[in-house]
């Protein structure tokens, strides 16, 4: 082939102008993310172009023009979020409650959803200690299958004298975990221990003295494996994901180890799939060792996670208080 056409190659984004307008930058960028599935496309656009300026999202008003680099590092950014790349992963940090997590491949990146999970958990124990529970020590609290640390960090940053442990069984997450709690200083333990088998020693001799279990589980049955969006099924790890045939493999496991971990009275909270309410409370139930039991919905209404209190040895059958269809709150729990 000769002519023109043969040394056309592969088409490559504009070159970026000596300064760019970042009104059109923005503009653009939505348009881009907009048309490739991203949600909450503007917003997007724009924390990468406050990442980029290393400025709070809202200074943006008060920008006009990128420089030349931080655009073509924006342009960048946008490339890689419109292929679907996590905005956290892109950042390295991810938000949650009051913290700023390191995040990035290996490890879940947290959810908003878990918000509600670990607020519940934390009204719980201020309840508790309101009441006049656990005089002396503060709170020990267990968060099972931690990930990056979103959990047991809130804890330990919300409850004051709370003794938190985390366990992890994934080597990367592991590494992202140590990285955050050492930034954060704050005293948390961490454990390398799989929630599905025989606890190891460090865990074991925690066995009925725990006021707390709280648990982001994997819980993705695997049938959703051709259904969600890219960001979850090709950058979040699957053993964070994934719960077997029912998603409910690893809640069972979490239920298991949190009834050994827990002294009479203690408290349970784990999160499950939207549409797990049903199926986790009939778990507790029918396993006989949980009272109180509750099912609790997210910001957006949707089934989100489940509650119980640990029952005494011998204390026959679990019960749901306040009766069928309402869940227990923070403050109808009292010491056991």
């Amino acid at each position: 082939m000769t002519g023109p056409a043969a040394t056309r190659g592969p088409r490559s984004a504009a070159p970026v102008p000596a300064a760019a307008g970042l009104a059109a930058l923005l503009a653009d960028a939505t348009e881009r993310l907009r048309l490739a599935g991203v949600a909450s496309p503007r917003a997007n656009a724009e924390q990468l172009a406050a990442f980029v300026l290393d400025v709070h999202r809202s200074r943006l008003v008060l920008v006009t023009e990128l420089p030349a680099a931080a655009a073509e590092r924006f342009a960048e950014l946008v490339r890689r979020r419109a292929a679907r790349a996590p905005l956290q992963h892109l950042t390295g940090v991810a938000g949650f409650r009051y913290l700023d997590l390191a995040v990035g491949p290996g490890v879940f990146v947290p959810r908003p959803e878990t918000e509600s999970v670990v607020g519940w958990a934390i009204d719980w124990l201020r309840n508790r200690a309101g009441a006049g529970a656990g005089a002396g020590a503060g709170p020990v609290c267990v968060d099972l299958c931690a990930g990056s640390g979103a959990i047991a960090l809130s804890l330990a940053s919300e409850v004051p004298g709370a003794q938190v442990h985390a366990v992890e069984v994934d080597a990367a997450a592991l590494a992202w975990l140590r990285r955050n709690v050492t930034a954060s200083g704050r005293a948390v333990e961490v454990h390398e221990a799989d929630v599905r088998a025989e606890p190891p020693a460090s865990l074991a001799r925690l066995a009925g003295s725990v006021d707390l279990v709280v648990s982001n589980p994997p819980y993705l049955p695997d049938a959703d494996r051709a259904a969600v969006e890219p960001e979850v099924g090709e950058h979040d790890p699957a053993l964070a994901l994934w719960g077997g045939p029912d998603g409910l493999d690893v809640v069972r496991s979490v239920m298991e180890l949190a009834a050994r971990l827990l002294r009479p009275g203690g408290g349970l909270v784990v999160e499950h799939a939207d549409g797990h309410g049903a199926a986790a409370v009939a778990l507790a139930r029918a396993d006989g060792r949980w009272t109180d039991i509750g099912d609790h919905p997210d910001l957006a209404g949707r089934d989100r996670f489940i509650t119980a209190r640990r029952a005494a040895a011998g204390s026959g059958a679990a019960r749901q208080d306040g009766g069928a269809g309402r869940a227990a709150r923070p403050g109808d729990w009292k010491d056991g």
